[in-house]
C-alpha cells in the first residue's frame, strides 16, 4: 500500500483522460487494462488478465501494476521485446530497473505535476509519493511524447 492510500482501500488506479488527449494517439491495445473500472484509454482492444502470457500487436499502451521491481521487469521486458508503445511508470530514476530499462526507450517524458490518478468510481485520488514517466518505444510513440510536451520534461535518445 502506497504512503497516499488508506487502509482497506482498491490498489486499482487508473489514467487520467488528459494524459490520452495530449498524446493525441489511438492504441491497438491496451496491454494492462482493469476488469473493471473506465474505459476512456483510447484503444481498440483491452487485455486484463494474463497479458505477459499472450501475444501484443501493434500500437500499445502500457499502465502495470506499479509493485515490486520483479514484477516492474516482467512488464517492461515484454514492452521493449515488443518494441512499438507507450508505457506509463514511477519515476524513480536511481532504481536499478529503471537504469536497465529506461535507456532502450526512443523517449522518455517525465511528468509535471505529479498524475493524481482516478479510482474506479471516477474520483480524484492524490498524487503518489514519487513522479511519474512515459516511455516510448519506435518512431509513432516518440513522436507522440514529443507532441505532448505540455505534459513534462521530453528526453529523446541522440541513437534512435
Amino acid at each position: 500500500m502506497a504512503a497516499y492510500e488508506k487502509a482497506g482501500e482498491s490498489d486499482e488506479w487508473y489514467t487520467p483522460a488528459y494524459i490520452f488527449h495530449a498524446l493525441g494517439v489511438r492504441f491497438d491495445l491496451d496491454v494492462a487494462s482493469p476488469p473493471e473500472g473506465p474505459r476512456y484509454v483510447p484503444a481498440n482492444s483491452f487485455y486484463s488478465e494474463k497479458s505477459l502470457e499472450r501475444e501484443w500487436t501493434g500500437f500499445v499502451w502500457m499502465n502495470p501494476p506499479f509493485g515490486h521491481q520483479s514484477t516492474k521487469r516482467l512488464w517492461l521486458s515484454k514492452f521493449f521485446d515488443h518494441g512499438n508503445g507507450i508505457a506509463l511508470l514511477p519515476d524513480r530514476t536511481s532504481a536499478p530497473w529503471w537504469q536497465e530499462f529506461a535507456p532502450m526507450a526512443d523517449a522518455v517524458l517525465f511528468m509535471s505535476p505529479k498524475i493524481k490518478f482516478e479510482r474506479p468510481d471516477g474520483s480524484v485520488g492524490q498524487s503518489p509519493g514519487t513522479g511519474t514517466t512515459l516511455l516510448a518505444a519506435g518512431y509513432k510513440a516518440k513522436l507522440a511524447l514529443m507532441k505532448a510536451k505540455s505534459l513534462g520534461a521530453v528526453f529523446t535518445s541522440l541513437e534512435k
